[in-house]
């Protein structure tokens, strides 16, 4: 594990561009727009929270998971693995790298299945439909994919430190880490470095709550421009929730979304789909 950030496999290999992003996109966007394929992700993200939440780990956990479900997308097309395996496999392997205790197979079970029937709107009020086997099979996929990058750097210590250095902790940590986990729901933990990400968010809690930390912000040795970057992708999201009724709409989006390819993407025989 590398000591800070900077010497890390997140910041060498997965803080990527938009191009990037774009190219990699393509594929999916013969099937969805692109409104409909951030809906996607902002529905399956709600699901990892909900494994997550059910299976009691911190949210750190449910982070790092969600980050390794980006990652994935990010570099691969949605009919490489099914989203629904995906973000359960995502949430086992950050639990361990995260050192969350151990998640038993049952427990792990229970909870996809009890997220699956909550979510029941969405999945047409169908079973959980994957085994543990194939969860466990999935793991090494997504090891793969990954590269065995598997440490991942997040906004909430960096955001910590600053909203301490402001003095106003009780005021601003709340709500400004509420937004951290927002934009988990945009690209943002691609794109840029966690500390430029608290520090986004810690100014988007700042003027919500109307604090004057103009000077504060001056000082920084940061550049604010990328910091004004990070407001603007965490603005189009708020923007996109006030109109979209996940309820109404998530249903179809999923119809059109490719179905999983017979073989994982490193041209394996083994099948990812259920048995």
């Amino acid at each position: 594990m590398a000591g800070n950030f900077w010497q890390s496999s997140h910041c060498n290999q997965w803080v990527l561009d938009n191009p990037l992003l774009a190219k990699n996109l393509q594929t999916d966007l013969e099937f969805l727009s692109e409104e409909e394929y951030q809906k996607v992700h902002i529905f399956y993200a709600s699901v990892i929270q909900a494994i997550g939440e059910q299976l009691n780990v911190r949210q750190q956990v449910i982070a790092t998971a969600t980050m390794y479900f980006k990652r994935v997308y990010a570099m691969y097309s949605l009919k490489s693995i099914d989203p629904l395996l995906l973000g359960p496999t995502c949430v086992f392997l950050a639990a361990k790298v995260e050192e969350s205790g151990l998640i038993t197979n049952s427990k792990l079970q229970v909870a996809c299945s009890t997220v699956v029937k909550k979510f029941g709107y969405a999945f047409k009020n169908q079973e959980f439909r994957y085994k543990t086997n194939q969860i466990l099979e999935c793991e090494f996929y997504l090891l793969e994919l990954l590269d065995c990058c598997l440490i991942v750097y997040h906004p909430y210590r960096p955001l910590i430190q600053y909203v301490a250095d402001l003095g106003q902790e009780e005021q601003l940590l709340p709500l400004a880490w509420k937004i951290v986990n927002d934009s988990l729901r945009t690209n943002v933990c691609l794109l840029y470095p966690p500390y430029l990400i608290a520090l986004a968010c810690l100014h988007m809690a700042c003027v919500i709550s109307q604090k004057d930390t103009k000077h504060w912000f001056a000082e920084l040795n940061v550049d604010l421009d990328k910091v004004l970057e990070i407001t603007q992708h965490i603005l189009k999201l708020y923007d996109l929730w006030k109109n979209y009724d996940e309820r109404e709409q998530i249903v179809a989006i999923l119809e059109k979304v490719p179905k999983p390819q017979l073989t994982p993407p490193n041209g394996s025989h083994r099948s990812l789909q259920p048995k």
